[in-house]
């Protein structure tokens, strides 16, 4: 992340902003609940932020003196207790979008700009906009580029692609993460993996000579078998319509948990009973592993809503749909951004549902990154993107604290994806499952992205609860440090509220660890003060993970 402290213009602040920040900061001084009119309050003020955003795109690309073809776009927005604003924007060039070029602007009350974080610091000029490769060719390379790759994975979660589909049209884009700003196209190519999970990856190519820049699988997943139903009795709240009751949570933004009946396409069949009872606990009953979706969804909600003040995974009211019974034989689950929704597999012999809560809150986490920072699926962006999921994924599974699934600092633990009873991940040693990365190297950018995610696992488990040998919860924890050194947590809740912040408000795109350390320094300096003893608990947890 290159962060930028920049000299700009005073923007006057207007009757609509002062209104605008008066309300927010009565919102979140609030107590938090989830009834159906909090969450349309909640969803009103944000777009009365977001809108004052967009309000300020033209002003503020002026003070940043930005090019005459370089426009802002609103993104998201926040504003602190005491009026601070967080503006979030994308970037465009002459109308075409800029990847790279998104940017966070941080306004004291009064409008003034206190510092910028761009994802890319490079200046934008092309030399013209008149690419050498038609869209038609890009398009039929990008396929084709997936083609050659046909049955191979780097991904630790994804099985190989079997199927290639024809390429969406090339769209002409200005590639600027690299710091090389240039003409290229955005193609996205979908396709199935031999597990049966959909697959839709992005592919980035240089507009001169074909050449692929980046290549990203946009569809999340998180492997596993499982043993069944995990939440076990556990309250829910439905619609009633007539004398019929549907797992659908007004309160909740109306998301809603639907039957795939097996299949792989569309939204399902939304699950209603007459009796306002879902499921008995067993896999044979299709609305068991429906129970364990719309609870993991309602829990992630409340979760977000309660601990930050979030209105949804998007913090724009509306629920995600969750999709259970995806596939047959499925042993899977994943996020689908373009669809907003969750799917669930049945597992293996379709008697394994993968409903399990952490998975749940990690997937739906990938939703609420997307939404946010961004932060591109590859490199030491990658693992940050990966361990921000597990980081609020065990959150949840804490927030939960469900007797059948007690809480802990292990990823997908019920899930047994080895057959041996072991987690698929391990925030206390995260080298203990054969392949994440206890400790920041050169290297770890070119890990795969569930691997490079051991630096950051790591670094929040000790920022959390210290290092060396203990029993939490009942389970056993001995997490080393780089330098030896002994650390004292600062406690989990603490932890998650510094992350959250830097992910919201510093994190960028392109933002690696280095970006990542000065990002949650500044949330912790925000949040608890600047040289307090949670800002240096940050700074020698991310020593203790070779972050310096």
């Amino acid at each position: 992340m290159n962060r930028k402290l920049a000299a700009v213009a005073v923007l006057s602040a207007t009757a609509l902003l002062t209104g605008v920040i008066q309300v927010s900061t009565a919102a979140q001084a609030a107590p938090a609940d989830s009834s159906q009119a909090r969450v349309a309050q909640a969803a009103q003020q944000y777009a009365a932020v977001l809108k004052l955003a967009a309000g300020q795109a033209g002003p503020l690309a002026k003070a940043l003196a930005l090019g005459d073809q370089e426009k802002l776009v609103a993104k998201d927005a926040a504003v602190d207790r005491d009026g601070t604003r967080h503006l979030r924007f994308e970037r465009t060039y002459a109308g075409l979008p800029v990847i790279g070029g998104d940017l966070v602007v941080h306004q004291k009350a009064d409008g003034s700009v206190k510092s910028v974080d761009k994802a890319v610091a490079a200046r934008i000029a092309l030399p013209g906009l008149t690419p050498r490769i038609a869209a038609d060719r890009a398009a039929a390379q990008a396929a084709g580029t997936v083609k050659a790759t046909l049955g191979a994975t780097t991904d630790a979660d994804a099985s190989p692609l079997t199927e290639v589909g024809q390429a969406d049209r090339a769209e002409l884009v200005v590639w600027a993460t690299d710091g090389n700003p240039r003409l290229a196209y955005r193609t996205t190519v979908e396709g199935r993996r031999a597990d049966g999970t959909p697959s839709r990856q992005i592919l980035v190519t240089d507009a001169a000579d074909g050449r692929v820049l980046a290549s990203h699988e946009t569809i999340e997943t998180a492997a596993g078998t499982g043993n069944g139903v995990f939440v076990g009795q556990v309250p829910l709240t439905t619609t009633q319509s007539g004398s019929t009751y549907a797992l659908k949570d007004a309160s909740r933004g109306n998301q809603s948990t639907s039957d795939l009946n097996n299949g792989t396409d569309g939204t399902g069949s939304l699950f209603a009973n007459t009796s306002n009872r879902f499921g008995d606990g067993t896999v044979n009953s299709r609305e068991s592993a429906a129970v364990d979706a719309q609870f993991g969804a309602a829990t992630t909600w409340d979760f977000y809503h309660g601990t930050f003040g979030r209105s949804g995974i998007r913090n724009d009211g509306v629920g995600a749909l969750s999709r259970v019974h995806y596939g047959s034989n499925y042993v899977n689950a994943f996020w689908d951004d373009s669809c907003f929704c969750m799917s669930y597999g049945d597992g293996s012999n379709n008697t394994a549902p993968l409903t399990e809560i952490d998975v749940a809150g990690h997937e739906m986490s990938h939703g609420v990154t997307a939404a946010t920072a961004n932060l591109n699926y590859a490199g030491e962006s990658g693992g940050l993107n990966e361990a921000t999921s597990d980081i609020m994924g065990t959150m949840v599974e804490w927030y939960a604290n469900l007797p059948s699934n007690p809480p802990n600092y292990w990823i997908g633990e019920l899930i047994n994806l080895r057959g041996d009873g072991s987690p698929l991940r391990y925030m206390d040693q995260p080298s203990r499952d054969g392949g994440s990365a206890d400790y920041w190297d050169a290297n770890v950018g070119n890990l795969d992205v569930h691997y490079s995610s051991g630096v950051a696992n790591h670094f929040f488990y000790l920022l959390s609860e210290g290092s060396g040998a203990k029993s939490i919860n009942g389970f056993d924890y001995n997490s080393p440090t780089y330098d030896n050194s002994t650390l004292a947590g600062i406690g989990r809740d603490k932890a998650a509220q510094i992350w959250y912040r830097a992910l919201t408000t510093y994190f960028t795109s392109t933002t690696d660890y280095a970006g990542a350390r000065a990002g949650t320094l500044s949330a912790a300096a925000d949040l608890y003060g600047s040289g307090g003893a949670e800002y240096n608990a940050v700074a020698a947890a991310w020593t203790a993970v070779n972050v310096n």
